[in-house]
């Protein structure tokens, strides 16, 4: 049912504002209810629009597949933003131009997308900070940048807000805010 929802959300026009968050949180947790399988292995996808198969994913497919629900291709607009500044994103994998299979799907370039679209704001440890739909990043043990998407939910004593992530175990809505170092804050809209 998600993956036809999404896919009809393809279709539609980019939102903006509360319309553009909800549909984010709401794609965020139709994930959390699926099960899917951490697989992060490289695939050729059909370019604009591309995904992998609905039964696989990792942190990076919740966003990509949330924002997507809202009509934002963040695989299109990663990959246009490649191809004008290149030099701008991180060297961490050896390419020499971009790549429209797999440039969305590393944390590392999504954090330099929405710094360079405005979105970054301040890695705060106060949980007030963060609102539903903003994006956290994270480093995990190993130095494995993490990716989730701010929940309109909250923990049991209200103290912060829940996450839409998935750490290996398929997409989770979890407390998790500051179970690691965070690396980065963005609220983007679209913009």
């Amino acid at each position: 049912m998600i993956v036809l929802a999404l896919v009809l959300a393809q279709a539609l026009s980019p939102l903006s504002g509360t319309e553009l968050v909800e549909r984010v949180i709401e794609a965020a947790h139709a994930q959390a209810r699926q099960a899917v399988r951490y697989d992060g292995t490289y695939r050729r996808l059909p370019y604009p629009g591309g995904d992998v198969p609905a039964e696989v994913g990792v942190c990076t497919d919740v966003v990509i597949r949330a924002y997507r629900a809202a009509g934002i291709d963040l695989q299109q607009r990663v990959h246009e933003d490649m191809r004008r500044a290149f030099h701008a994103y991180p060297k961490l994998w050896g390419l020499d131009r971009p790549d429209p299979n797999i440039d969305h799907r590393r944390v590392p370039n999504l954090q330099t997308y929405f710094r360079r679209r405005g979105a970054e704001l301040e890695a705060s440890r106060d949980a007030t900070a963060y609102v539903p739909g903003d994006l956290v990043t994270w480093m995990l043990p190993g130095n494995l940048p993490h990716i989730g998407v701010v929940s309109d939910r909250r923990t049991s004593d209200g103290t912060r807000p829940l996450l839409v992530h998935n750490i290996g175990a398929g997409p989770q809505l979890e407390d998790m805010l500051f179970r690691f170092p965070i690396t980065g804050h963005y609220r983007y809209r679209g913009e």
